[in-house]
């Protein structure tokens, strides 16, 4: 555990030497990677890194799957800004008991428009779309019983009509629970991978070498594209149940209140804090709140769920609400089944 604690320390250092003194906001691409899953994630603030126990953990810490012990599965929705569309799917697959693989899928789609151009501004009649894709293989493994790591290879890709960009990322992260009232200390870092540049036939142009000379051959020649890197992302996370749940400091038989603050320290922006809150009933139903601090057009967020047990099965529904000041509010719909 040394060992592997000391090498969190050395990418931390690394991360911390890459993102440099100042925001660099607009160097990065892929920014759909920043979109948080799930609506109860993202009801309490997107402070989730050391909550964990659900098929979002695939997204925010994926050593926290070590905490889901049978077969489950979680999808999420969001109508995003624009209408654009934002989408999550997960299965999470427990191989033993400390052993745990999970497989994920994150879409953010447009629907088709019509091509337009100066000579044709009412539109050409052929059609376009874009699209980002991320899936990832996640596989962690309960080192102890209080600590954990994992580890999610995704392949990620960006399609613009007939112009893309793909590359290679990684996910780690480490789930501790320090034995003190259920408190619990995360760290993940996200998207640790290549750089995307754009390629299609769409950079194809015709060039005029000469425009003093008429009629000459004019070659085909390829628009340059710069090479961008990945919204690279290190997370801090602590929770605790503070009244009810797991050993809390004020027990409850019917009630449970969870606090969660997350720190984040991105690549292409400033670091930012988000600070959520659960509270549950009988583990039926649940309201939720989040504050989100140094945000553009991000605060407060709110949001609710309930848990229907059906014997073998438990199937929760959730939903998230998120005020975007003048860009409007978006809304988050999501369900998880576990088996």
């Amino acid at each position: 555990m040394k060992r592997i604690i000391l090498v969190l320390l050395l990418l931390v250092f690394q991360i911390n030497t890459y993102c440099g003194g100042f925001s660099k906001v607009g160097t990065s691409v892929a920014q759909f990677l920043k979109i948080g899953v799930g609506a109860r994630a993202s009801a309490m603030g997107e402070s989730f890194a050391a909550v964990s126990n659900d098929v979002t953990a695939l997204y925010w810490n994926p050593a926290g799957i070590t905490n889901i012990n049978s077969i489950s599965f979680g999808a999420s929705h969001s109508q995003w800004l624009a209408e654009i569309y934002h989408n999550f799917a997960g299965i999470v697959i427990p191989l033993s008991s400390s052993d745990v693989i999970g497989i994920s899928a994150t879409s953010l789609t447009t629907n088709e428009e019509e091509v337009t151009t100066v000579e044709q501004p009412d539109g050409t009649g052929m059609y376009y779309d874009v699209s980002d894709i991320s899936i990832g293989l996640t596989y962690a493994r309960a080192l102890t019983d209080r600590f954990s790591v994992g580890l999610t290879v995704k392949y990620i890709q960006q399609n613009m009509y007939n112009v893309s960009a793909q590359t290679i990322a990684l996910d780690l992260g480490t789930y501790l629970k320090t034995g003190f009232h259920n408190l619990v200390v995360a760290m993940s870092v996200s998207n640790f991978g290549g750089n995307m540049q754009l390629e299609g036939r769409d950079l194809i142009a015709l060039v005029d070498i000469n425009k003093n000379i008429s009629g000459e051959y004019n070659p085909d020649a390829f628009l340059k594209t710069e090479a961008y890197p990945l919204p690279l992302n290190f997370r801090v996370g602590i929770a605790m149940d503070l009244i009810g749940g797991i050993d809390p400091i004020i027990p409850s038989e019917f009630y449970r209140v969870t606090l969660a603050v997350d720190g984040n320290h991105p690549n292409d922006n400033n670091e930012r804090v988000n600070i959520g809150g659960e509270f549950a009933w009988d583990e039926m139903l649940f309201a939720r709140i989040g504050y989100k601090i140094n945000y553009d057009v991000e605060n407060w967020t709110f949001g609710a769920g309930v848990k229907v047990s059906t014997g073998s099965q438990d199937v929760s529904f959730d939903y998230a609400m998120v005020d975007y000041y003048d860009l409007g509010t978006v809304s988050r719909f999501s369900f998880q089944i576990r088996f």
